[in-house]
């Protein structure tokens, strides 16, 4: 997401463009560096496994690739970030920085909600799932997540920012507060709706659990363990998205340019965790991705054999 934490707005007040000195080097800076170095990494291999991996061009996993897409630019914005606050530190530059982040966390929280489309519509659609209308369908959703994003990214750049007005600023700087509050609003409402939808799901996935074990004469006791798988990844999506993003969209919310820098460190760090997660989630879990992975390991890439990729609700 958007986060200009300049070492949690102590950059000097200086005009746009111009160059200031450079900082004392700030802990929560370093961890947010090193943070995006294991996030660049991580996404990384999600992306050159999907991208070379033929299998992997399935709608499921283009959106999957998206996401891992967005979280690597995340990662390298961090990066970024930190090198030209303390090494190149103008404030001209410091907004491209900003335009990067928030266009890639943008980014990442849509490639999410895509995903949880994608898993709905797999299962009340499963027999026509795999038509040319779902990749048009996946295409869609990409175009539109990233020409958001990219909107939300360029506003900083193209003039709405604080570095004319520091009283406008937000607990981000150089984003103004009705900036953040505009990116909060949205992030609160994706969880609204991803939340609506993954109950959706887990009704879908119970209630055809009930019947298998119906039509096969199966024992409760079967039914009730799907149930309580199916409970319990709804619990890991929406508790790992919520302990990680509701924090922050709401103290973005109710901060301002005076609020202490600490609890600015403290719900933005958790934020860029998500970026941390989202492989384990949604690529590290796939079985497919992990057979890719091991043979890449073992040496035989090459003799990987390919395969129909299962519905998106097995994600």
């Amino acid at each position: 997401m958007s986060r200009d934490y300049d070492a949690a707005r102590a950059l000097p007040r200086s005009r746009a463009g111009s160059v200031v000195q450079p900082l004392a080097l700030n802990p929560w800076d370093v961890v947010l560096c090193v943070s995006g170095t294991v996030i660049s990494c991580e996404n990384a291999i999600v992306v050159v496994v999907i991208f070379y991996t033929p299998a992997f061009h399935a709608p499921m996993f283009l959106l999957i690739g998206s996401l891992a897409t967005a979280d690597l630019l995340a990662g390298l914005g961090l990066i970024l970030h930190f090198a030209f606050v303390y090494f190149i530190p103008s404030e001209a530059v410091s907004l491209l920085t900003v335009g990067l982040l928030v266009t890639s966390f943008t980014a990442s929280v849509g490639s999410l909600l895509a995903i949880t489309i994608d898993r709905y519509l797999s299962l009340c659609n499963a027999l026509t799932y795999y038509s040319d209308r779902t990749v048009t369908r996946t295409y869609i959703m990409l175009i539109l997540t990233w020409g958001a994003s990219i909107c939300y990214g360029l506003l900083p750049v193209l003039g709405w920012n604080c570095l004319q007005e520091p009283s406008a600023c937000s607990i981000v700087r150089p984003l103004t507060r009705s900036h953040l509050a505009l990116l909060s609003v949205s992030f609160l409402a994706v969880f609204a709706v991803m939340l609506q939808l993954y109950v959706q799901i887990c009704r879908i996935v119970c209630r055809h659990a009930q019947q298998i074990a119906v039509q096969r004469h199966l024992l409760a006791s079967s039914h009730d363990v799907t149930t309580r798988k199916g409970i319990a990844t709804l619990a890991v999506i929406l508790g790992t998205f919520a302990s990680c993003w509701l924090p922050f969209a709401v103290y973005g919310l109710l901060g301002d340019a005076s609020s202490p820098a600490l609890y600015t460190y403290a719900t933005l760090l958790p934020a860029t965790y998500n970026s941390l997660l989202n492989p384990v989630i949604y690529a590290f879990r796939n079985q497919e991705i992990q057979k890719v992975l091991w043979a890449v390991c073992c040496g035989c890439f090459s003799s990987a054999l390919p395969f129909r990729s299962r519905s998106p609700s097995d994600v």
